[in-house]
């Protein structure tokens, strides 16, 4: 976790009266100070403005335990080795046989014998992590070893089980990575444990062979994890994970002249590099008349960081963002939606999914969120998107290099809107409105995406192509690479205007194109299976099984849902069989379809990532008289009718109507050669 307290750059115009939190809120001179505030000159010595500037950092929100004493020693005491990650049946085994070595009357428990516990929420406890407790306590277990953590998915569930171990007052250590051992003492901290101990592994456990990751289990890891057990807790460690401190959401920090600003941002990790616009007290409170809300009303404590957010906070890094004031409202919304956990979960993943967020409804068209030519780089689409940049950041507490661990890093977040007015045109429900608002609320939805660009041109009129076509851009477009995981993903596709229109002569709503898309975009189990087996984002498969028995046993995984089918078009020409064996790439309800981008360019794009979380935008009462004196017409002139295609859905099998399809077919017969080419 960042601390919130950090010394104050050297050589600054000031020092704060006290300390960074100190009885004054600012001083240049304290004799001067009226009633505890004092008054920052506006321009210093060499004419350069000053700003006072609040924090745009919530209070973390969760209490920390108290942690349970280490071990005095192993000696036989019961230790549990779990998790799974990353080589842990190599490394925990050898770490098993060091246990078994030096401690002999040590009994040991492993991997399923314990079972796991699953990411730890603060919000409630679920079955599986009380499951896992119970299960510690049944076999009074003394110690926790908990491995191995490689990414930064993998990192938020591996340190799961060391957290509710913590909880129920076990001592535990979680073998990392060196690049995710901060992620996994920040992951502690924002669940409330103050001390996570880690055994940090050298390198990247995949890349290493067998040899090393057990010399390395047992040279490197094994001394830290004896230490890591049976070495107390000191009170310098819970202050540089876990430090106390707590301040009003106004109070000013610092004030300096615009560059001194910038860097005491970058010290304190509260800007994503680029500069901020001062987040002065003034600035905000302009900006809080367009809520509705009062400054201190607070939207909820959101992860991973757990602080507690007030509107002031919001506002806060609007401001900093370079935001407009009259977005407030959706940039509220924004952080409403942001602990769904289905949109968050993969935002911490060493793949880089880039969270971007899409309007509908006349709020948009009102405020100018574009949807045409070039819409995520207008200004006002760019200024949204570095709000979302910043709130991941302050807000929700998403650190690169500590949970925000993008091998290469991410994308710059990005918004849009839908074009509602063409969805009318064409019959087919805006997505909001297939979310259940109604056409004239105002929704943001926030998604994330692994790709961007690369979009397909259909150069055809005939619908049925068309839609081909996407199934095969979507059979390409995989969660991490190749599709190496799992095979179903949500996706987010942008269809422009007349492409759309194309598609509707055929397919009279969205969802009968999807429909038709569940159906169509099956991919080759051979190719799965090729890029399980050897693009695993975990382990090597190759040491487990052979290629063959790999292809077996994904085509009797119920989550494949792997069945012969004709031979896609798109493989007809390499593959002369007319039936293969493929599994599904989608399921129901999991893909969001926008009308949206150039309506004079017949373009597709298919953008696979995380799930969705639809916020409704809230207005205040007074909406129309605050946006006059800025050149806004009233919202109403914004207002849509419509009537949409009834039959949403008619073309749906009744094997692709339910949430889950199909599964493997139990008897299932495939060719001897998945795919063979013609002619070969």
């Amino acid at each position: 976790m960042k601390k919130l307290k950090k010394l104050i750059l050297a050589g600054a115009v000031i020092a704060l009266a006290t300390s960074l939190f100190g009885a004054t809120k600012y001083s240049t001179n304290p004799d001067e100070c009226v009633d505890g505030v004092c008054f920052v000159p506006q321009y210093a010595d060499d004419g350069r403005e000053n700003y006072a500037i609040v924090s745009p950092v919530g209070y973390h929100d969760v209490p920390m335990i108290k942690q349970a004493k280490r071990l005095d020693s192993l000696k036989g005491k019961t230790i549990a080795l779990v998790g799974g990650s990353f080589m842990a049946v190599t490394t925990h085994n050898e770490i098993k046989r060091c246990i078994e070595k030096e401690f002999p009357t040590c009994k040991i428990y492993m991997f399923d014998d314990i079972g796991q516990a699953g990411p730890y929420s603060v919000f409630g406890t679920t079955e599986k992590t009380k499951a896992f407790q119970d299960k510690l306590k049944e076999l009074k277990v003394d110690a926790v070893i908990v491995g191995n953590c490689g990414c930064g998915l993998c990192t938020t569930k591996e340190t799961g089980d060391s957290i509710a171990a913590e909880y129920i007052g076990i001592p535990s250590v979680t073998v990392a990575a060196p690049t995710f051992v901060a992620q996994v003492h920040s992951t502690g901290v924002n669940r409330g444990v103050p001390v996570l101990r880690t055994a940090e592994y050298p390198g990247a456990f995949a890349s290493h062979s067998t040899e090393e990751l057990k010399k390395n289990a047992r040279e490197v890891l094994w001394p830290q994890i004896k230490t890591a057990l049976t070495t107390e807790i000191t009170k310098e460690e819970i202050e540089k994970y876990a430090p106390e401190g707590k301040r009003p959401a106004d109070e000013i920090i610092y004030y300096g002249n615009f560059d001194e600003i910038q860097e005491y941002m970058q010290i304190n990790d509260w800007t994503d590099g680029l500069p901020v616009v001062p987040p002065t007290d003034e600035t905000i409170q302009e900006y809080l008349k367009f809520t509705g809300y009062k400054g201190s009303d607070i939207l909820g404590t959101f992860a991973l960081a757990y602080r507690e957010c007030t509107v002031y906070t919001v506002a806060a890094n609007a401001v900093m963002a370079g935001v407009p004031p009259e977005f407030m409202p959706i940039c509220i919304a924004f952080v409403q939606g942001m602990n769904n956990g289905e949109w968050r979960k993969p935002l911490a993943s060493t793949h880089g999914w880039t969270p971007f967020a899409f309007l509908n409804g006349p709020l948009a068209r009102q405020l100018g969120i574009d949807n045409q030519q070039g819409m995520i780089s207008e200004k006002a689409n760019k200024a949204l998107g570095r709000f979302i940049e910043l709130a991941m950041l302050n807000i929700g507490g998403y650190y690169v290099k500590e949970n925000r661990m993008g091998s290469f890093g991410y994308l710059t977040p990005f918004t849009f809107s839908e074009d509602d007015e063409a969805c009318v045109k064409l019959g087919w429900k805006p997505y909001h409105v297939q979310q259940g608002y109604d056409l004239n609320a105002n929704t943001i939805t926030a998604g994330s995406a692994l790709t961007w660009g690369n979009n397909v041109t259909p150069s055809t009129d005939d619908a049925e192509k068309i839609m081909e076509i996407m199934a095969f851009d979507i059979t390409e477009k995989q969660q991490n690479g190749l599709g190496n995981t799992k095979p179903q993903v949500p996706r987010t596709v942008f269809i422009t205007e007349y492409v759309a229109r194309d598609l509707a002569k055929e397919y009279k709503t969205k969802s009968d194109l999807e429909d038709a898309l569940i159906e169509t975009a099956r991919r080759p189990l051979a190719l799965r299976t090729y890029a399980h087996y050897w693009a695993n984002t975990g382990s090597q498969q190759h040491k487990r099984r052979t290629f063959d028995q790999h292809y077996d046993m994904l085509s009797k995984d119920e989550a494949e849902q792997a069945k012969m089918t004709p031979t896609p078009e798109w493989l007809k020409p390499l593959v002369k069989e007319d039936e293969i064996m493929t599994i599904a790439t989608m399921n129901k309800g999991d893909t969001a379809f926008l009308v949206t981008g150039d309506a004079n360019r017949n373009k597709v794009q298919v953008m696979p990532g995380g799930g969705f979380v639809t916020t409704e935008i809230k207005l205040p009462k007074n909406w129309n008289e605050l946006v006059a004196p800025l050149g806004y017409q009233p919202i109403e002139n914004f207002y849509l009718k419509g009537t949409f295609n009834k039959d949403e859905g008619k073309k749906a099998t009744s094997a692709n109507r339910s949430k889950k399809q199909p599964t493997a077919e139990k008897n299932a017969k495939k060719p001897a050669k998945p795919i063979t080419p013609k002619g070969k």
